[in-house]
């Protein structure tokens, strides 16, 4: 009678042995893979291009001729939000420059034009980083749109922006939501999530600039009402 108690017993603790491994080797398994989203998929998102920072050299020195130099890092988020450095307009520069896309065909007239506008908006905007990126853009009529509503950025003004924009050019066919979130709003005029979009890449983008070169802070984006 014992034996049969002692082999009834070791037969459930073998299957407990088993189950404990069993969901060792679950947990493990789902660590690994929660790990590796972790390590790999997500700081990739936020991560600059070799293309990009293929560029970091002459973004800084088209940035130093306007005394600008602590925005390379900006400037590096924005191209990298822009064209991820593809191309050979990768600032996305041509329609500030002749007012349609495509006419320029240099990456070296790319980054001198979308420096030039930055900065050009930049001091438009009393250096207001947030409307600066906004109007980089929307175009330098968002600066007049948000002046005339308090003078701040904010992600309703974007939307509202870009909604009347969009009554005026549907009929074009030359406009379409670029993200889902832009839909329910019918904000299809640019990107309603630039600033968030560009500011995404700005710690990375921090740490690509030489240590000399003190980057700026930049103010949180307002929360909406």
């Amino acid at each position: 009678m014992r034996k049969k108690q002692t082999k009834g017993l070791d037969v459930i603790f073998t299957i407990i042995k088993i189950g404990v491994l069993i969901a060792g080797v679950l947990v493990l398994i789902v660590w690994f893979y929660h790990h590796q989203w972790q390590t790999t998929i997500m700081p990739d998102e936020k991560r600059l291009t070799e293309n990009v920072l293929q560029y970091k050299e002459d973004v800084q020195a088209a940035l130093k001729s306007y005394d600008r130099e602590e925005y390379t890092g900006v400037i590096l988020a924005l191209m990298m939000q822009e064209s991820a450095g593809r191309g050979n307009d990768p600032m996305q520069a041509s329609e500030s420059y002749c007012g349609e896309v495509g006419c320029i065909d240099d990456p070296s007239l790319s980054i001198e034009q979308g420096v030039r506008y930055f900065v050009n908006v930049l001091e438009k905007t009393n250096e207001d980083v947030l409307l600066t990126l906004q109007s980089y853009n929307f175009g330098a009529g968002f600066i007049d749109y948000v002046q005339e509503r308090g003078g701040n950025y904010t992600k309703e003004l974007a939307i509202a922006f870009s909604q009347e924009k969009y009554q005026d050019v549907k009929d074009t066919g030359n406009y379409s939501c670029i993200r889902e979130e832009a839909e329910p709003y019918r904000a299809c005029y640019g990107d309603i999530l630039y600033v968030q979009s560009v500011l995404d890449y700005y710690p990375e983008a921090k740490k690509a600039v030489d240590e000399d070169v003190r980057p700026i802070r930049i103010p949180k984006i307002p929360e909406e009402n």
